[in-house]
């Protein structure tokens, strides 16, 4: 439960902070608030690309490096 009020929280404050920013650049509520509403789907999946593209080249590496990348120092 904790996750999902994390998650919906920080989904809020992204569509916050896109329409803010963008009002401030064109000071246009209409373009802020299409930019807010389009803005984190986009990055949503830009992310899920994002986290595959890191999921392959991690499998690509060896055991041994895998295992020695975790270590603390």
């Amino acid at each position: 439960m904790r996750l999902a009020l994390k998650t919906g929280s920080y989904s809020v404050m992204h569509f916050l902070v896109a329409i803010a920013v963008t009002f401030a650049i064109t000071h246009d509520w209409r373009a802020a608030l299409a930019v807010g509403s389009i803005e984190p789907a986009v990055q949503t999946v830009a992310f899920l690309v994002h986290d595959r593209l890191w999921a392959r080249l991690e499998a690509r590496q060896p055991a041994t490096a895998r295992i020695s990348d975790n270590r603390p120092g």
